[in-house]
């Protein structure tokens, strides 16, 4: 890319700031590397109009008068745009199609995963080494781990938000794409040795994504599938930070994922909300084997006394350690005064909002 000049009224300067101001967060860095970033997947025209959207899902009729600017060139400019999925698309309350601000993360970044090559990969490094990684220490966290089914013992209830196997069973369609994770850290001569196309999306209505661009449509057998070959690869489980609203998952790991790296590389704790469940071991069955330790993505594990011992603080309930085990010797059990997580993603951002307010 050329060498860039962004100005003090800069499209992109308007952009990033429009970005931050949403719960999710987009802080400004220093070497600019986020005005670089976002160069690199908005024109300035489109810069310029994104960075007048609001969050909320508006016709480009509206959009277009409240901005003062030419209806056509308005629609031209966020059709293009939500088709390299930069800006959110969908139904108004109205039943209207309608178009608003995507966050960076989780959003326009997921979205570049059919787009993504070597120049966008740094980009993104840059700016997550910069300055990202501050946003992922927040509270309420992006990210919350939910273990699957198989893992938690059969005597106690399951909430529905606490099973990922659960939430596949809830929806109607299901689809798959490439983790952008983990592409952008191949792209940088980074790769690991996870799967890529195991980063699935959920809808409620039948038939959702036959059409879409990017993600591939997966029937209810093959969304199993997918969890289950996640599951088999050490992968953790992750879902936005909320009871309902739920969306996505992702399924993660602390080599490439851009939330978790920040506990894996930067030593951050809780960077993501935990599961309302804890690992234990039934000492008896243990045979001190060691194969849960290598497995842990989260070192919550070790061989003492001659059986393995759970950290409490480092344990996020994931699951990914109990299909290891030979002996069957680690179950998932409920935590005691667990709080639930917000109860819909509005209470999510109201609580961001509030952290940012108090300084987090």
């Amino acid at each position: 890319m050329p060498t860039l000049s962004f100005e003090p009224d800069s499209p992109y300067r308007r952009l990033a700031h429009s970005l931050d101001a949403l719960p999710n967060r987009f802080p400004p860095a220093q070497d600019e590397s986020d005005l670089r970033l976002l160069a690199k997947i908005f024109t300035p025209e489109e810069a310029g109009l994104a960075a007048g959207l609001l969050p909320e899902l508006e016709t480009p009729a509206q959009i277009a008068g409240r901005l003062g600017q030419d209806l056509r060139q308005v629609s031209g400019l966020l059709r293009d745009m939500a088709r390299k999925g930069a800006i959110q698309m969908g139904k108004t309350p109205e039943g209207r199609l309608g178009f608003g601000l995507l966050p960076f993360v989780v959003g326009i970044y997921e979205a570049q995963g059919g787009r993504i090559d070597a120049e966008l990969a740094q980009l993104f490094e840059d700016y997550f080494q910069s300055t990202f990684h501050h946003t992922i220490q927040l509270k309420p966290p992006v990210h919350r781990v939910i273990p699957v089914g198989a893992s938690i013992e059969n005597n106690m209830e399951v909430r529905p938000y606490e099973s990922v196997t659960t939430l596949v069973d809830s929806m109607q369609a299901w689809g798959v794409t490439d983790c952008v994770c983990r592409t952008q850290k191949a792209l940088i001569g980074q790769p690991c040795e996870h799967p890529v196309d195991v980063c699935m999306v959920l809808s409620p209505q039948a038939g959702a994504f036959d059409h879409h661009s990017v993600i591939r449509p997966l029937s209810h057998a093959g969304a199993v599938q997918t969890l289950q070959r996640a599951a088999a690869a050490g992968l953790v489980h992750c879902v936005s930070n909320s009871q309902n609203d739920l969306w996505y998952i992702c399924n993660c790991c602390t080599c490439s994922c851009g939330i978790l790296r920040g506990m894996a590389e930067l030593g951050m704790a809780n960077v993501v909300a935990r599961s309302a469940f804890l690992n234990h071991v039934d000492e008896a069955l243990c045979a001190a084997c060691g194969d849960c330790v290598e497995a842990c993505p989260f070192h919550a594990l070790s061989i003492e006394l001659g059986y393995a011992q759970v950290s409490e603080l480092r344990c996020v309930g994931c699951g990914v350690c109990i299909p290891v085990c030979p002996q069957g010797a680690l179950a998932l059990q409920r935590r005691e005064n667990e709080a639930p997580p917000p109860a819909s993603e509005e209470d999510w951002r109201r609580a961001r909002r509030a952290a940012a307010g108090e300084g987090g």
